[in-house]
């Protein structure tokens, strides 16, 4: 096979050397709404030294590289900040890193982490000229800036084009068009954003017009002193347009540590503003309005919405469907029943042609010899191999694989997201987890394919407990004939809510959170035949050779203690879960056992250890109500847990497999204790 070949480029961004981001933008720009598409499931909040301002962190992995994104407050301008509002430009200037005039100030340093090596600035497209305003202000810190052009959508349908290009050489930085609403030019931008920061690359400078840098020229050669410079630890240029404009806290710092040099300082900029037509701080701010109002005239232009992205292109229509923060829903929606189709329609019927009919070819040979009994056993396992790869795991598989080639399952990933986040995992679990309703088997694999680290774990071990099509199987063939439709309900309502649960504990359990993602949103596309085969072959290969000997190993064991007359002795051994715990007769005890083969078993044990399909006559409702709760939350099968071996390592699945079962106890006993105590109330 022949390996595909990535270009790394170094340095490379990661642990101590992660680089540092920060967002920023006016109020409406869509910077929190960009923060929430990267971050990761438990971003990091505070407030900003001394201030009630609010920020939030998280880690980011971006390809290889990995970032420090801080959501900082909005900010409208870096000039006459007071009070919380200068904390967010204290951070872009200094960071953790006090420099010496504030030294006076309140302890600790102006914000609890490291200043930005970058500068992403998300600005809304549709009112352009403001936010550059905002741009040319950045553009004085000296640190590279990339500028998100949000919005664009809404630019589009109000027929404004604007042209990049044309931005981008204006003002010297990457300009990244972007829909952070719906996930558009979010992985472009970090790339950029990263390649800026290797480069370091910083914006062209943005001097006041000529006349006004004519009349500063003495003010600037009098506050460029090593003294000064060293005091303040901001670039020139920087302070002196800060000081120019009157700002009050350069000027109190001046005043508090060069009190000598002060009085000139102010002569120089009082005759600087004299030969202007208005007062200096006037001119100045209208000079970067006339500026910004210039970049726009060059960048904009008014027409038609770009060609063959507009409301007539079906591209747009989908992304409408399924990006849409509101009808993205619907047809991430519309896509699960698909699967839902497939799993109990398609993979159904394919079941009852294959792995039924296989079953009852063989139904008969009931051999007593010990060679005989082994080689049944091994038939069965055999045959439930068959009954989880054929049916479920290739169409399964190879439907998971045509909504990623498709691009549907990274818009579904995006759009389901933050739903996710409250139980501790990223939106790309989600089609893995419907999966799962048709076999838990390749509903871990590609979970796992989807996540790494702390989320794979908590991903696999809570799809142990979404019902597999076996499971779903018996509680619709019991409860549905017992107990009735708030029964099928109740079971499979309370199956949410446990997931839900178990979600959050499990998020708790590993208090470090994986990395924030960069989730990309491709191209529409069709899936070839050949990627298709290829992919399916090479994800479900790999699991055949874990799955296969567990199965069969398993169920020649159990067969084996079945044949040397062991029943009773297991029974009684179980008798303490069974009887004692549960309220279960006694003879369950192996059919319960077995369940770890397959779920159907577990259902055709019942009847024959029963002796009566009709199990209503020796069971009461409350007793029903446990076995299937029992059944519903107990170790899947060993093919799930031999997934899970090759998925989440021996440690994780083994935890897996005693969490699956103390949940089973836990839930059904419990259940059983309140249904018991409520009969004897009602009574």
């Amino acid at each position: 096979m022949k390996l595909a070949t990535v270009p790394l480029r170094t340095p490379l961004f990661r642990g101590e050397r992660r680089l540092r981001i920060a967002l920023v933008g006016l109020p409406g720009s869509g910077k929190t709404t960009l923060f929430d598409a990267v971050s990761s499931t438990a971003p990091q909040r505070g407030e900003l030294t001394g201030t009630h301002r609010v920020y939030r962190e998280c880690t980011v992995q971006i390809g290889f590289d990995e970032a420090s994104v801080v959501d900082l407050p909005s900010i409208q301008s870096l000039h006459h900040l007071a009070g919380d509002d200068l904390s967010a430009l204290k951070y872009l200037l200094w960071g953790d890193q006090r420099p010496p005039v504030s030294e006076h100030e309140l302890p600790g340093p102006p914000a609890p982490f490291a200043p930005p090596d970058l500068i992403i600035q998300v600005v809304d497209a549709t009112g352009l000229q403001h936010h550059l305003e905002l741009t040319l202000e950045l553009s004085q810190l000296g640190r590279p800036i990339v500028l998100a052009l949000n919005h664009m959508d809404e630019a589009q349908r109000k027929g404004l084009a604007i042209n990049v290009k044309a931005l981008h050489r204006l003002l010297g930085m990457p300009v990244v068009p972007t829909v952070a609403l719906m996930g558009q030019g979010i992985a472009q931008l970090f790339d950029a954003a990263v390649n800026a920061a290797r480069d370091a690359t910083c914006p062209l400078p943005q001097p006041p017009s000529w006349h006004i840098a004519e009349s500063l020229q003495p003010l600037s050669e009098a506050l460029n002193r090593p003294e000064i410079h060293a005091a303040f630890r901001v670039p020139h240029p920087l302070l002196l347009v800060q000081f120019a404009a009157d700002d009050r806290f350069f000027e109190d710092e001046l005043r508090q540590h060069f009190p000598q040099l002060l009085p000139g300082l102010r002569a120089l900029r009082d005759t600087a503003g004299l030969q202007l037509p208005r007062p200096l701080a006037d001119e100045l701010h209208a000079d970067r309005h006339h500026r910004a109002a210039t970049l726009v005239e060059a960048a904009l232009r008014m027409g038609s919405p770009a060609p063959g992205r507009g409301w007539h292109d079906w591209r747009y229509w989908l992304d409408e469907l399924f990006l849409h923060p509101h009808w993205g829903l619907i047809g991430s929606l519309a896509v699960f029943a698909a699967v839902l189709f497939v799993v109990f329609e398609i993979s159904g019927w394919i079941d009852a042609m294959t792995t039924v009919r296989l079953a009852a070819a063989f139904a008969d040979w009931q051999p007593q010899s010990l060679g005989g009994v082994v080689a049944r056993a091994v038939l069965d396992g055999l045959i439930g191999l068959t009954g989880i790869v054929v049916p479920y795991m290739i169409p399964l598989v190879m439907l998971l694989v045509t909504l990623e080639e498709a691009g549907l399952m990274q818009r579904i990933a995006f759009v389901v997201d933050r739903g996710f986040h409250r139980i501790g995992l990223h939106g790309g679990v989600a089609v893995p987890f419907l999966l799962g309703l048709g076999c838990n088997v390749p509903a871990i694999s590609g979970a796992a394919r989807a996540t790494s680290g702390r989320e794979r774990v908590i991903a696999s071990v809570l799809i142990t407990f979404v019902p597999c099509s076996a499971r779903s199987a018996i509680i619709l063939a019991i409860a549905g004939k017992y107990l009735g439709a708030a029964g099928v309900f109740g079971i499979f309502a309370l199956t949410v809510v446990l997931i839900a649960v178990m979600g959050r504990l499990l998020s708790r359990r590993d208090r470090e959170p994986g990395p924030g993602r960069v989730q990309e949103i491709p191209a529409y596309a069709l899936p070839t035949l050949r990627i298709l085969l290829a992919e399916t072959w090479v994800r479900t290969s790999d699991i055949l050779t874990i799955v296969t000997p567990l199965l069969v190993g398993g169920s020649v064991v159990l067969a084996l203690l079945n044949h040397v007359g062991a029943d009773s002795l297991i029974n009684t051994l179980l008798m303490p879960v069974t009887v004692w715990w549960l309220g279960l007769p006694l003879a369950l005890g192996v059919p319960l056992l077995f369940g770890v083969l397959r779920k159907e078993l577990s259902l055709l044990m019942i009847f024959q250890a029963l002796g009566t399909q009709e199990i209503g006559a020796l069971l009461g409702q409350v007793q029903i109500v446990t076995l299937l709760l029992f059944l519903t939350f107990y170790i899947p099968c060993v093919s799930t847990f031999a997934v899970m071996l090759r998925t989440v390592g021996r440690r994780d699945a083994l935890f897996s497999v005693a969490l699956s079962v103390g949940t089973a106890l836990l839930v059904a006993g419990a259940v059983r204790l309140v249904l018991g105590a409520a009969r004897l109330v009602a009574g």
